[in-house]
């Protein structure tokens, strides 16, 4: 993978960019006893897409207003569970390496802006570029996120890396067009054991 031909970096938030682990589950676990759901079965699928995506495959027979109210609870129970979510490890080196290396880069989550920015201000980040499941139509695995924060950064799809932690992201970094980096062993075009590795990646790709 040649990291020289990477014009712009496009983050995945949760897992990726930002610890909200341990809050993510503690919101399933509830929505799953509060919908009579196994746990063990809904975090099998939930981790890395939209909350409606995994309510439809889990409750293939609800209708698109239960759908919504379904998903809408499941993102209440997270609104206000900040206490442990912190940066991942890495994460402030990768970011201060973008900068110096002039690279543009952005975070495409499938959480709404409101948990988005929660999230990342309790993690002590910004993004100059954020774009959640309110900016699209189809949220990951479909490419439509990464597609358009490559065209909002004006780069070519091709010439992105996304930097991902769950097979759904995979599957839309490379659906866009773009190389993909992957965290926790996901299958990717780069395994990473963090963020300061890519880091440390980039800036040694930059000197060759």
């Amino acid at each position: 993978m040649d990291l020289q031909a990477v014009d712009a970096v496009l983050l995945d938030m949760d897992g990726t960019l930002v610890d909200s682990d341990a809050a993510v589950e503690r919101a399933w676990a509830q929505w799953a006893q509060e919908y009579d759901m196994d746990l063990d079965k809904v975090l099998a699928i939930a981790h890395g897409s939209p909350s409606d995506i995994t309510i439809r495959a889990l409750h293939p027979d609800l209708d698109e207003d239960a759908v919504a109210a379904a998903s809408a609870r499941q993102l209440d129970v997270q609104y206000e569970d900040l206490s442990d979510v912190v940066a991942t490890s890495g994460a402030s080196e990768l970011l201060i390496t973008l900068d110096r290396l002039a690279l543009p880069w952005a975070v495409v989550t499938s959480a709404d802006v409101r948990l988005a920015a929660a999230r990342l201000g309790a993690a002590g980040l910004g993004a100059p570029l954020l774009i959640t499941i309110e900016d699209v139509a189809a949220g990951k695995p479909d490419p439509e996120g990464y597609l358009l924060a490559a065209r909002r950064l004006a780069v070519d799809p091709h010439r992105c890396l996304v930097v991902e932690d769950a097979a759904p992201g995979v599957a839309a970094g490379r659906a866009a067009g773009a190389s993909v980096a992957g965290l926790k062993g996901v299958d990717a075009d780069l395994r990473i054991s963090d963020l300061g590795e890519l880091a440390a990646l980039l800036i040694a790709a930059r000197r060759l």
